[in-house]
C-alpha cells in the first residue's frame, strides 16, 4: 500500500511517501528563520507559510518517491493537536485530493504520529509499552497496547518540557528554537552547579509540570543580577536541562514498572535531546527495560510519521468521513 502523508500541526510543512512502512520520500519545510525573529511562533504567520509550502512539499514528496498521486492508495493527515490554523490548511489540502482523486483519507492524532515514529527504525519495539512524547506543546506518558490503543497516564499540568526549554532559552537572550541552543550551551557547563527545583506532584503522580522551575531559573538570573555578577549561561542551562531530564527519566521509569512494563518508547521533538537519551539508555540499562528512540530526523514533526500512524488507523477503522474537522486538543487516551 501506499500512502502520502501530510503533516501541519505546528510551523513545520511535511510531506511523505510509505509503501507500507518503508518510506520512499520524506520532505520538510520549515519555519524556524521565520519565527526566529519574533522569539516563537507566530500562528498566522505559520498558517500563511503552510498555505505558499503544502503544494510544492507535496509535489516534491511524490516526485521523489517515484510515484504520482494517481499511483497513492490512502492518504494520511495530521487531524489535530495543534494550531487551528496551521490543521486546517493540510487537512483541507488532503480534503480536496481525496475528494477529487477517489483515495481514502484518514485523520491522525499527532501524539500517535510521534509515538509510532520508532517504527520507521529497523529495530523496532514489541507491545505493549511505555511512551513519553515530549516537544514544545506537550509532554505526556502513553501505555501502548497496540497500533490505534493508547491509554493517557499522564501529561503536562502547564509548560511542556519543550515549552520550558524555549522560555528559558528567551530568558537567556539565545536564538529560537531553545532546545537545541540550551543543549549545546549545556555541553560546557556544569550540571551540579545550580540546584534547581524538581516538579514531583503528588505521590504515585505521572503529570509533569516545569512553570515551577522555569520560574526558578527567572528568579535565579534576576538575583545574580541585581548582585552585579554575570550570568554563567552554560551552567544555567546544564542545570536547567539536568532538572528537566531527572523529571522525564524518573517518571517514565515509574510508569513502566507500576504498569509491568519492559519497554519504553521515546517520542517527540526534545527527544533528540542527546543528554536525555544518554539518560534513558542508562535507567533502563539499570532496571532491566528496553530502550528504543527514533533517529533525530523522525523526532521532529515529518510526514512519515503521519503516513505510518495512518496506514494502521486505516487498517483497523477504515477511512474517515470528509465531514470531520480538525481539533485542538489529542484525542487519544
Amino acid at each position: 500500500m501506499l500512502i502520502l502523508g501530510i503533516e501541519t500541526s505546528c510551523d513545520d510543512t511535511a510531506a511523505a511517501v510509505l509503501d507500507s512502512g518503508t518510506i520512499l520520500s520524506n520532505v520538510l519545510s520549515s519555519q524556524d528563520e521565520i519565527h526566529t525573529q519574533f522569539g516563537g511562533v507566530v500562528p498566522e504567520l505559520a498558517s500563511r507559510t503552510h498555505l505558499q509550502s503544502i503544494y510544492p512539499v507535496v509535489t516534491e514528496a511524490l516526485d521523489r518517491s517515484g510515484y504520482s498521486l494517481a499511483d497513492i492508495d490512502l492518504i494520511s493527515v495530521t487531524q489535530g493537536p495543534g494550531l487551528i490554523g496551521s490543521l486546517l490548511v493540510g487537512f483541507s489540502f488532503a480534503k480536496s485530493l481525496s475528494l477529487v482523486s477517489g483515495i481514502p483519507l484518514v485523520g491522525v492524532d499527532h501524539m500517535a504520529g510521534h509515538i509510532l515514529s520508532v517504527f520507521l527504525e529497523e529495530k523496532k519495539p514489541s507491545f505493549p509499552f511505555i511512551a513519553l512524547v515530549v516537544s514544545g506543546g506537550t509532554s505526556s506518558l502513553y501505555l501502548a497496547a497496540d497500533f490505534t490503543t493508547f491509554s493517557l497516564l499522564g501529561r503536562t499540568r502547564d509548560d511542556a518540557a519543550g515549552e520550558a526549554f524555549d522560555k528559558v532559552a528567551k530568558l537567556l537572550h539565545l536564538p529560537y528554537p531553545g532546545g537545541p541552543q540550551i543543549s549545546d550551551k549545556a555541553l560546557s557547563g556544569n550540571c551540579d552547579s545550580i540546584k534547581f527545583p524538581r516538579a514531583w506532584l503528588d505521590s504515585g503522580s505521572l503529570d509533569f509540570s516545569f512553570s515551577g522551575l522555569k520560574t526558578s531559573v527567572m528568579n535565579h538570573c534576576n538575583r545574580e543580577k541585581q548582585q552585579g555578577r554575570e550570568l554563567e549561561v552554560e551552567d544555567i542551562c546544564a542545570s536547567f536541562q539536568e532538572a528537566v531530564v531527572d523529571v522525564l527519566t524518573e517518571k517514565t521509569v515509574y510508569a513502566a514498572q507500576k504498569q509491568n512494563v519492559n519497554t519504553i518508547v521515546l517520542g517527540g521533538g526534545v527527544s533528540s535531546n542527546q543528554r536525555l537519551r544518554k539518560r534513558f539508555e542508562k535507567k533502563c540499562l539499570e532496571n532491566n527495560i528496553s530502550f528504543f528512540v527514533p533517529s533525530p530526523v523522525y523526532c521532529t514533526d515529518n510526514g512519515a510519521m503521519i503516513a505510518l500512524a495512518g496506514y494502521y488507523k486505516y487498517c483497523t477503522f477504515g477511512k474517515m468521513s470528509l465531514s470531520e474537522d480538525v481539533y485542538s486538543r489529542s484525542q487519544l487516551g
